[in-house]
């Protein structure tokens, strides 16, 4: 079914049900791996993406259809992801470095994250960077956007993002290398 499709389904209350199963059909695995970048932890990204389907099934009747469904559902999943990140480190009381060392060891012990030594480093690396900046990356290297679909997502420029990942790919670099060096 295609989106435009899905949405007058999605506002009929004959067919919102059926149409929404639809909809977590086709955006489920998507919307887990994008949030599962962020948040690490497999069953913070289950628990959110349930939390995402939950506002886009009570907000479709506000969804203007002057963006794209997929965007609109994506900057949904991209607000409950950075909120998350947020609230745990206030939590947890946690500064910005120590809540990445306690990811890093989910990463380490999870079951969920399988890859080799060097995919396990780039996750490490990627925790390093701000949470925007993480999500950039992601969003443009493992997701392979356009800059205009992360524009439309984030609400921020093209000439912003183009520089946040730049900024991204160098600290990643300088990571990496001093990774190697030790």
């Amino acid at each position: 079914m295609e989106d435009k499709e899905l949405v007058e389904k999605l506002k009929q209350d004959e067919s919102k049900n059926f149409a929404f199963n639809q909809l977590v059909r086709k955006y489920q695995q998507q919307l887990y791996w994008h949030i599962r970048k962020m948040v690490i932890d497999h069953d913070d990204a289950d628990d959110l993406i349930q939390e995402v389907f939950i506002k886009v099934y009570k907000k479709i009747d506000s969804f203007r259809e002057d963006a794209q469904l997929y965007t609109w559902i994506y900057r949904i999943a991209t607000n409950e992801c950075l909120t998350f990140l947020n609230k745990k480190r206030k939590r947890v009381f946690l500064p910005i470095v120590d809540l990445e060392g306690v990811l890093s060891k989910v990463l380490d012990s999870s079951p969920h994250i399988s890859g080799d030594e060097v995919q396990l480093k780039l996750q490490k690396a990627l925790l390093k960077l701000p949470d925007k900046q993480r999500l950039v990356f992601n969003m443009k290297y493992f997701d392979d956007m356009k800059y205009e679909d992360i524009s439309g997502i984030t609400g921020t420029s093209v000439g912003a993002l183009k520089a946040s990942y730049h900024h991204a790919t160098k600290k990643i670099e300088e990571f990496l290398k001093m990774d190697l060096n030790h």
